[in-house]
């Protein structure tokens, strides 16, 4: 039986696929050299693999760094079954596989703790608001190589929206980054601090742009398993409010929910990315 984790983590695929911005991609794609050498924090399920792949990069070596053991050995799994078509063929190894020319390993760790390194790429998707941003900072210097660059898509920068409006809609907003930001570590406005920390530092921010994540139902259904990651985002907006003492949070929930089974609920989380080269 799948995890709900897990399946969070799959369910979202479709929705950071639209988010993600083109145009710091191809900045990206634009830096990369002939056979990277790729670290990926908070690797999750692996996504970033079957990702880069579509995007021509086919030619790597990949580690992905992901703290919790039971996704390191799902992304094993999950990613050979996912990319088994290939024309090359994928072939299992002891921590990952190969695919093509790409050699793709999952580690679980810290990855604010690795110490070693001379990547071409660090990815660190939807982390640096999970994390304080002095020691992703330090840890992205110490893994990158001298020419390295660090990609940070689906940063989260402090706006949550939900249509159609409800009279609590500004407090449960309010309510929920609080409880976002009360949590060491976090931070619900990390998009705009990186932006100021890349634009002081001696390196250089080669590209940012908007990634929002935007759910809508079409007619009265959500795309691919997108109803299970907005029922997702409620949970944890529900978590926010338990407790909180916040005026109409009840039926602010019901009803979300009671849109959502409908087709009639709309999310918009608003987001960064960002491509650094320290």
């Amino acid at each position: 039986m799948e995890h709900a984790h897990v399946r969070y983590l799959e369910s979202k695929r479709s929705v950071d696929a639209r988010a993600l911005n083109r145009r710091v991609r191809d900045r990206l794609l634009e830096t990369l050299p002939p056979e990277p050498e790729i670290v990926e924090f908070a690797a999750g399920t692996g996504v970033t693999v079957p990702r880069l792949i579509e995007w021509g990069v086919t030619d790597f070596d990949y580690r992905g760094i992901e703290q919790d053991p039971d996704l390191v050995r799902d992304a094993r799994r999950r990613r050979v079954d996912d990319l088994a078509d290939s024309p090359g063929g994928v072939t299992s190894t002891e921590r990952g596989f190969r695919i093509d020319e790409a050699t793709v390993e999952f580690h679980a760790g810290d990855a604010l703790a690795v110490d070693d390194g001379d990547a071409d790429l660090v990815v660190a998707q939807a982390f640096a608001d999970l994390v304080p941003l002095d020691d992703l900072i330090d840890a992205l210097n110490r893994v990158l190589g001298p020419d390295g660059v660090a990609y940070l898509p689906i940063t989260f920068d402090g706006s949550t929206l939900f249509q159609p409006d409800h009279p609590a809609d500004d407090r449960v907003e309010t309510a929920y980054h609080d409880w976002i930001a009360a949590k060491p570590g976090r931070d619900p406005r990390a998009g705009r601090h990186l932006l100021d920390r890349f634009r002081t530092a001696d390196g250089d921010l080669l590209a940012a742009g908007a990634s929002d994540w935007i759910v809508r139902p079409s007619g009265s259904e959500y795309p691919a398993d997108e109803a299970f990651f907005l029922s997702r985002i409620l949970a944890f907006v529900a978590d926010a409010l338990d407790g909180a003492g916040v005026d109409g949070a009840d039926d602010w929930i019901e009803t979300r929910r009671e849109q959502l089974a409908a087709g009639e609920l709309t999310y918009v989380a608003h987001q960064y990315d960002l491509l650094y080269a320290p």
